[in-house]
């Protein structure tokens, strides 16, 4: 398989998960019984969740922007997990369900983002032991898959960064901001009765 191929995966999976994202996001709504207040709050923590995922991604893309595939990156936050990119992701993809005040929805955000990446790291993974063979065969026994292990942190003395694709990332995590406005119109649309509500959340 070459990396056109999980490319094309890659997005596949990923257009199929932000079509179900964007459905049971517009027709779920949270349950009322703790107030608005508590809504209110989980909004606010879904926020903070959605401004880590952009900085965390733009962090990591200093490390392996424009090199992801021809050259094993170890260091950073590549030291402590070895896919902090899509780690960020599901952060923010719980922030994304998060605005909706249902703190329910931002976990099951959180897991069919866990879900979707976890099918693309599993062809990327083939890929990199295919070009890197043993030294990724040993980075993937030290190194955990997706949550970081603090422990093993170590970094580089200076980096050499790609500014388009550092940009470039940041500009695709800005697109997790999109929640708070999509998730506002939605509330309004559900409640003139445009569309239904057919999920209420906790």
């Amino acid at each position: 398989m070459n990396i056109g191929t999980v490319q094309a995966i890659r997005k596949i999976v990923l257009l199929i998960g932000i079509v179900a994202g964007i459905f049971i996001f517009a027709v779920t709504d949270s349950a009322t019984v703790s107030g608005e207040t508590v809504h209110e709050m989980i909004e606010w923590v879904g926020i903070v969740l959605i401004v880590v995922c952009i900085l965390g991604r733009t962090w990591s893309s200093l490390y392996i922007g424009g090199r992801k595939i021809e050259t094993l990156t170890v260091r950073g936050p590549y030291s402590v997990t070895r896919n902090p990119l899509y780690f960020f992701s599901v952060i923010g993809a719980a922030g994304v369900g998060a605005q909706t005040g249902s703190a329910v929805l931002g976990l099951i955000c959180a897991a069919l983002a866990f879900v979707v990446f976890h099918v693309v790291v599993l062809q990327e993974e083939k890929l990199l032991l295919n070009l890197h063979g043993e030294s990724y065969a040993a980075y993937m026994r030290k190194v955990p898959r997706f949550f970081p292990r603090p422990s093993l942190w170590h970094d580089e003395k200076t980096l050499t960064i790609f500014p388009a694709r550092v940009l470039m990332t940041f500009a695709d995590a800005m697109v997790f901001l999109l929640a708070v406005p999509l998730a506002e119109l939605f509330e309004h649309l559900r409640a003139a009765g445009i569309i239904p509500t057919l999920l209420v959340l906790p």
